[in-house]
């Protein structure tokens, strides 16, 4: 394919992506694309379309009729990890981003993880042979994990905690641990007349009378998602203040979303609780799997996210559900204190990187595995997935990771140009709706 046909086939799966939402915040998405454009790596991160656009055409010899419908975070790479409070209150470093799940095949979870590991190494001028080491540690840990669920059936059970994670995993955790949810509230909102309100600052957004009753009423139908099971006591959810809110992560990008913050387990005022209220979007892997059991399982989009979050958590946050407004999908959760992601910008020795990935490693294995047949909520998967994985890999365990490591490599190098290319149109003026401010 000719640079030109490239940057054709990526406007294209760009604009299938975020035409919609480009039209609706041209500013937001001017935003993103100069966040995309500095480096490869972040050009990656905001391109999931893409990847599964080139995913379309591959053969996948590791998909049959079970693997290749498992729950998948839809978009992992290395900076889509971190730590945060379970629904039994303790703290776990796992997938943190749950955007773009859906069903797909297994082994797309695990060749966006390769790749963004094979970009990173060579941001950080490692040589092919280290990164190879460390693709390979990151697919060995993930298929020890599937056997050891095979062979445990713990999965629900299992996570990344202060007892069993070591380096740079076991930091973020201890970070955490020190965090509070007051700190959290000082910074967001102030005390005025012995009340609790949103502070006012860069991306708070005052609604009129009309768009704040409107968040009200969706805020009413959002209770009623929340299982009886997670549901708190009679004083929490009473809503106090709602604010427009902009400035989400790069994924996130003209997606309208809320604050909102509500009254916690008591009335005082340090136990109030701030809600994150955003509009769903179409799931990347959604746009390749033609299943309808998956479509027709979801009211909106919002739906898809919070259920297939529950899906890959075993003890998901007990905030969690979905409302719509104005006819569009929304997922609800809790904004909470407890979220540290890993600092990759301080690891760059191999040894250190190698011990990381092989705890993500077992960490993607618990979310594919935790979400099947044994979680009744998503009744989606009916088969146990360490089974179906096991089964698949068994006997051929070294080439499917010398086939995701080839892969690494080659998709690497492609997203590479592919931020060449994608900077010179965008400079150009060739993405539609998006226009230099200044015009």
């Amino acid at each position: 394919m000719s640079d030109e046909e490239r940057t054709t086939f990526l406007l294209d799966a760009l604009g299938e992506a975020f035409q919609d939402l480009v039209a609706a915040d041209p500013a937001a998405f001017r935003k993103k694309f100069r966040t995309m454009a500095a480096d490869p790596f972040a050009f990656y991160r905001g391109t999931a379309c893409l990847f599964y656009a080139d995913a379309r055409g591959r053969e996948d010899t590791w998909a049959d009729e079970r693997t290749s419908r498992v729950w998948i975070q839809g978009d992992l790479h290395a900076q889509n990890f971190g730590t945060y409070m379970d629904g039994e209150g303790r703290l776990v470093f796992d997938v943190n981003d749950f955007d773009e799940a859906y069903l797909g095949h297994f082994t797309w979870d695990l060749e966006r993880l390769a790749a963004s590991v094979a970009l990173m190494g060579w941001t950080k001028a490692l040589p092919d042979a280290d990164i190879a080491v460390l693709v390979t540690s990151y697919l060995r840990a993930y298929l020890d994990q599937v056997e050891t669920f095979v062979d445990s059936d713990r999965d629900h059970e299992w996570s990344l905690r202060l007892g069993n994670s070591e380096g740079p995993v076991r930091d973020a955790l201890l970070r955490a641990q020190l965090s509070t949810r007051i700190d959290l509230l000082d910074g967001v909102t102030v005390v005025d007349d012995y009340s609790r309100r949103f502070r006012d600052g860069p991306g708070v957004r005052r609604l009129d009378d009309d768009e704040k009753g409107r968040v009200e009423e969706a805020f009413a139908a959002y209770l009623g998602t929340i299982p009886q099971s997670k549901r708190l006591g009679s004083l929490t959810y009473s809503l106090k203040d709602v604010v427009g809110k902009s400035g989400f992560g790069i994924g996130s990008a003209g997606l309208p979303a809320y604050n909102l913050l509500v009254e916690g387990h008591t009335e005082a005022l340090e136990n109030d609780v701030v809600l994150t209220m955003k509009q769903g979007n179409v799931a990347a892997p959604s746009r390749i799997v033609d299943d309808p059991r998956c479509r027709d399982a979801f009211e909106h989009h919002g739906h898809r996210t919070a259920v297939s979050q529950r899906a890959l958590q075993a003890h998901a946050d007990p905030w969690l559900g979905w409302t719509s407004l104005g006819g569009t999908g929304f997922v609800v959760a809790e904004y909470s204190p407890y979220e540290t992601d890993l600092d990759w910008s301080s690891l760059s020795e191999p040894d250190e990187m190698r011990q990381v990935l092989e705890q993500l490693g077992r960490a993607t294995a618990k979310v594919h595995c935790v979400s099947d047949v044994d979680d009744a909520t998503t009744p989606l998967v009916e088969f146990q997935v360490e089974d179906a994985i096991s089964d698949v890999v068994r006997g051929r365990a070294d080439e499917l990771v010398r086939d995701v490591t080839a892969f690494a490599f080659d998709y690497a190098a492609q997203v590479r140009t592919d931020h060449r290319l994608f900077v010179d149109a965008f400079r150009n003026g060739r993405i539609e709706g998006v226009t230099s401010s200044t015009t």
